[in-house]
């Protein structure tokens, strides 16, 4: 039995059921569509649920971080149980809920001073923040002490990496990320952009035609970087709304039957990203597995 319980916040997008299969708690980000009333996302909105209303009713959610009390609420009665908490959270480059995490942490931490608390900027997000939760409890269950965790999430976080696309411009453009110019041109020209996540930061990689060759470019992406030592990395598909599933899952077939340790299961993107990307969004996500981290 472990002697600390692992805590994420929901950008890790790792799904409800997994999350309890895991033993994760999970400090849940809000959303939304009217500015006034905010859910909590997995506890009162699912990613499919997000999608399936906002297709609908062509809205633009917000977001809302997790607030410190947020984080008090979920690390307070674990450390009643008599255990530590080693909370990950999304990269601070694009939220303050890491932040959050690290003001309950010192709250807390005078309250139970026998107790450890340690909270991570995971540089990561979405599906690649969800891989770096999983190999935190890979490492656990193995008997990794949270300062031996630590040590090797330190530098597996920048072994990651989610390579994605989307298929309109929109949302995108509503949240400010590109232009009304550019979003209009990619358009009347079917230009999908390439976007890459790494080292805490969104990169526009490339610009592609068309939704089949976008989806080609990140799979041999994905192969050019890891596919000579593809034993040494984990993959993970991640996709927006559900009616992209189907695709996605002959990506993963393919990327399977090549030789790479693909998850079983796709994993919908979340609110924290999908507010930005809108329902379109699929990538492919990696890390290099921990045994593999020098």
């Amino acid at each position: 039995m472990s002697t600390y319980k692992i805590l994420s916040d929901t950008s890790c997008d790792i799904p409800a059921a997994v999350l309890e299969q895991l033993d994760v708690t999970y400090v849940p980000f809000h959303v939304s569509f009217d500015t006034v009333q905010y859910l909590k996302e997995l506890q009162d909105i699912t990613p499919d649920e997000f999608y399936d209303k906002i297709n609908a009713e062509k809205i633009y959610p917000k977001t809302s971080l997790p607030s410190m009390q947020d984080y008090m609420d979920a690390m307070e009665p674990v450390l009643q149980k008599g255990k530590d908490v080693f909370c990950i959270c999304l990269t601070a480059n694009f939220s303050g809920s890491y932040q959050s995490g690290v003001n309950a942490a010192n709250i807390l931490s005078e309250a139970y001073p026998e107790r450890k608390i340690i909270v991570l900027d995971s540089a990561c997000v979405t599906g690649s923040q969800g891989l770096l939760v999983y190999e935190a409890c890979r490492m656990r269950d193995a008997g990794y002490s949270m300062e031996e965790l630590l040590a090797v999430l330190d530098k597996q976080k920048y072994m990651t990496k989610i390579n994605f696309t989307v298929d309109s411009l929109d949302y995108l453009q509503k949240g400010g990320r590109i232009g009304k110019a550019a979003a209009l041109a990619g358009a009347i020209l079917n230009i999908k952009p390439i976007i890459v996540m790494r080292d805490g930061e969104l990169y526009p990689e490339s610009k592609v035609r068309g939704h089949k060759k976008a989806l080609k470019t990140i799979m041999d992406m994905t192969r050019n970087e890891i596919g000579s030592e593809k034993e040494l990395y984990r993959v993970l598909l991640v996709r927006g709304e559900k009616e992209r599933h189907a695709t996605v899952e002959e990506m993963r077939q393919t990327l399977l039957a090549e030789g790479f340790d693909v998850m079983d299961e796709i994993w919908p993107v979340g609110i924290t990203i999908g507010t930005h990307t809108g329902p379109t969004p699929i990538g492919i996500c990696y890390i290099k597995k921990y045994e593999y981290v020098k």
